[in-house]
């Protein structure tokens, strides 16, 4: 099982769509421990995406991860434009030349995604950020490939881990970022690197859930 170039710009589209609806969600968990623009940055970098979704529409699945990353890059503030560009171009170049990806591309797309956000942020697992949600996706994934399971199963067990991530970040003392500065009282609020990264991958998981 696969997932074409086309399904691949419908899960992008999806992202887009995602964010928005968690617009204000993701700028209130980011008002407790950040600068509370987590939601308005993310939805607007990816409405950008979408504006410049004919430019690259026709491309093969490397060009148009590459091309989210670089509008991202240029138009989310704060941490999230430099760590979710690395993702996306690290997972472009991954993908370089392909029309398709089965659930082996898929995997190593998002682990070169994942080294990229670590190589860029620093943060480890248990930091309260944004690797808590993909590092435990990225485990199911390789978890997954192991069982002979279908992309689908595979992505909703993925994004399954992605949620416990997210949720298992409550609790901590944020160790990076803005979040960091606040210390003890970081502890109790869920993280919204961490939640915008679990979205991206429901999303994945509700686009090819068929496949």
């Amino acid at each position: 099982m696969s997932v074409s170039r086309d399904q691949t710009l419908e899960w992008i589209k999806r992202v887009a769509a995602v964010l928005n609806e968690n617009r204000d969600y993701l700028t209130q968990l980011d008002a407790a421990i950040g600068d509370a623009d987590h939601g308005a940055n993310m939805d607007r970098g990816f409405k950008k995406v979408i504006e410049k979704v004919p430019e690259f529409a026709d491309k093969d699945i490397g060009t148009i991860f590459k091309s989210v990353g670089m509008n991202l890059l240029s138009t989310v503030g704060g941490a999230g434009g430099p760590l979710y560009g690395t993702f996306f171009l690290q997972m472009g170049m991954k993908s370089a030349g392909k029309m398709e990806l089965n659930l082996d591309d898929w995997t190593n797309a998002v682990e070169a995604g994942i080294a990229g956000v670590v190589m860029r942020g620093k943060a480890e697992l248990q930091d309260k950020t944004m690797v808590d949600a993909l590092t435990p996706a990225l485990t199911s994934l390789k978890q997954s490939l192991q069982d002979h399971k279908t992309m689908g199963a595979a992505l909703n067990d993925s994004a399954a881990a992605a949620k416990e991530g997210m949720l298992a970040t409550i609790p901590w003392v944020a160790r990076k970022g803005r979040a960091s500065y606040l210390g003890e009282r970081s502890a109790g609020h869920q993280d919204p690197g961490a939640t915008s990264s679990y979205l991206i991958l429901q999303a994945a998981a509700d686009t090819w859930s068929d496949s």
